[in-house]
């Protein structure tokens, strides 16, 4: 039971971690390009990379944190323009190679020993030349503190039955969460709305309760960090919502579905999609900056790798909905990591080390992902008469 509980724990971290958070947001923006546009681009990480570095590089070399994510926006709307303007007019494959390709030409530009005095090399950009900034907004103080301090070790000293019957409720609560959002249940507008908030309360509750997790206040990983980057996900995710909602949202789904009928509309497509290659983009680059919020700026971190990882959570939450990027991001850090930790606990040292449980974790991950697209390629949260992938 014990095991158990640490395995559950370390996927509650990972849940919490802000750059799930990040990688959410990223994988936002790639809902607007992948999902509502049919825009294949396989280059989210370099804006990641360039709103992360425009970020860091304008705080360490002493300008304004506020002027930092400007330019780490004003590099990732740039990056957009650029790729966008000689490939929207082509076939969707072309936008895929020159986006993959783009991606890695920043990554390797930002490893360059040139520019070792602004980027860093290889080495990166420590976060302690320019996460103080942020640090100083903090209002939450010194010190450590867990979120729910009220937890199941206060009930029956924590004794078995209660976990049990906590994961039993939690279980539940998660099912009709997804029931709600797929569009099971009857209800519509203010209702469902309170219903889905009501329920994500509930949740939250109980997955705090169950799983108390301490962190420092304001430390570099922090809950301050924790608060801004979730916070800023499911504003994004508001965002996307009024978005997707309007005309120009329809719009968007008329292009992924047959952009010569939207043409003999009279509007115009190549406008329309060089505007949700930049708005996706942006929230590539917002990703970009949360994610080095704890950590440091290193090139190899937000390469191909992360792009697919994107790609995963977007297909696993379900792509072309609202709440799919941020679920399926979720599910797919905190699966990865419960895999890991299981097969740490579980498997012989004899068969499988740890360096290799980490490596296993990829591989079902990919396994999984794999079966998805075969058996439900509309994702946890799809609908199926929308959008799926020929296979």
């Amino acid at each position: 039971m014990d095991t158990i509980q640490f395995i559950l724990n370390g996927m509650m971290r990972e849940v919490l971690s802000p750059q799930t958070a990040a990688v959410a947001i990223a994988v936002i923006g790639l809902n607007i390009h992948f999902g509502f546009t049919g825009l294949l681009n396989m280059g989210q990480s370099g804006f990641m990379l360039l709103g992360a570095y425009g970020f860091a590089i304008s705080i360490s070399n002493g300008l304004p944190m506020i002027v930092g994510v400007l330019l780490g926006f004003g590099a990732a709307f740039i990056f957009a323009l650029v790729l966008g303007a000689p490939t929207l007019k082509l076939r969707g494959d072309y936008l895929a190679i020159v986006t993959i390709s783009a991606a890695e030409i920043i990554r390797y530009v930002g490893r360059s020993a040139l520019l070792v005095d602004f980027t860093g090399s290889a080495q990166g950009i420590p976060g302690s030349q320019y996460t103080t900034p942020f640090r100083n907004l903090s209002f939450f103080g010194d010190g450590q503190f867990t979120l729910l301090p009220f937890n199941y070790q206060d009930v029956a000293d924590g004794a078995a039955w209660v976990r049990i019957l906590g994961w039993i409720v939690v279980v539940a609560g998660i099912a009709a969460l997804i029931y709600l959002l797929r569009g099971g249940a009857d209800l519509k507008g203010a209702s469902k709305g309170f219903a889905i908030a009501g329920l994500v309360v509930i949740n939250l509750f109980l997955l705090f309760f169950l799983f108390p997790v301490p962190y420092q206040s304001t430390g570099v990983s922090g809950w301050w960090v924790r608060f801004i980057a979730w916070g800023l996900a499911f504003l994004c995710t508001f965002l996307v919502f009024l978005m997707v909602r309007s005309p120009w949202g329809r719009l968007l789904r008329g292009i992924r579905e047959d952009e010569d009928a939207i043409r003999s509309l009279g509007k115009n497509v190549f406008a329309i999609k060089m505007q949700a290659l930049i708005i996706g983009g942006l929230f590539g680059a917002l990703g970009g900056m949360v994610y080095v919020l704890s950590s440091s700026v290193q090139p190899d971190s937000m390469g191909r790798s992360l792009t697919f990882f994107c790609y995963t959570a977007l297909l696993l939450g379900g792509a072309a909905t609202i709440f799919g990027p941020v679920l399926g991001s979720v599910i797919f850090f905190a699966g990865r990591i419960g895999i890991k930790y299981t097969a740490a606990a579980y498997v012989p040292d004899s068969i499988m080390n740890n360096q290799q449980t980490e490596q296993f974790s990829y591989i079902v991950v990919g396994v999984a992902l794999m079966l998805i697209v075969i058996f439900r390629p509309q994702g946890i949260l799809g609908n199926k008469r929308e959008l799926q992938f020929n296979v």
